[in-house]
């Protein structure tokens, strides 16, 4: 269940960088985009030549604490990591549009904690997508919901909630009405074929991951 919040709303979009796997990560956040560093993210920032106005973590992973931005130190022990704690920061702050950039592609356990860190984002009122070199990752609950063509660019959909009810249009394999269970993988590998593609999600959650190809 989700915390009650404060009611606060920010428009800009927030974009929180982690530790990413890829040392050659880049990445151009919109120009209005509230950054945080979350940790070791912040080589990741200075690596994109962006300022941070928010800097926190424990900062075990990094030679030396920056001196730049607000900076909140938390304790080397604690239940949450550096990026839900900059997720939960963020939210408490009012920013409902979250990116989490540099947090898919390296260790499996770190990338599915970020997925349920999307869940989480989701369960609070928000909207997150995570972003690595070669995918992007969001979690969609019921509703109606439009993308680009990526050129390139797979799209796999599956089911986050035990099982979920959906039909898509402008992808290669359409489906209407058809309902994925989380324990087989049948939206791996779809395209977008047309301009753009209208996902519809009539129950459950849906994981919309672009993979390049």
């Amino acid at each position: 269940m989700g915390t009650e919040r404060q009611e606060v709303i920010n428009l800009r979009p927030c974009w929180i960088f982690s530790g990413a796997p890829d040392d050659k990560f880049m990445a151009v956040p919109p120009d209005n985009a509230y950054i945080i560093a979350a940790d070791s993210g912040y080589l990741a920032v200075k690596r994109n030549n962006l300022t941070p106005d928010l800097i926190l973590g424990d900062f075990d992973s990094l030679d030396e604490k920056p001196d730049c931005g607000e900076i909140i130190t938390a304790p080397a022990e604690k239940d949450d990591t550096d990026t839900m704690l900059a997720v939960k920061t963020a939210l408490d702050r009012g920013y409902s549009d979250i990116t989490i950039a540099g947090s898919v592609g390296g260790r499996l356990d770190h990338t599915y904690a970020n997925i349920q860190t999307l869940a989480y984002i989701l369960e609070n009122g928000g909207f997150g997508r995570l972003i690595g070199s070669n995918d992007t990752v969001e979690l969609l609950k019921a509703g109606e919901y439009t993308y680009e063509r990526r050129d390139n660019m797979y799209l796999s959909l599956f089911s986050y909630s035990e099982s979920a009810v959906l039909t898509t249009t402008g992808t290669k394999y359409n489906v209407t009405g058809y309902k994925l269970d989380n324990s087989f993988p049948l939206g791996v590998s779809n395209e977008i074929i047309r301009d753009k593609c209208s996902i519809s999600v009539h129950e459950g959650q849906i994981l919309v991951i672009f993979s390049k190809k």
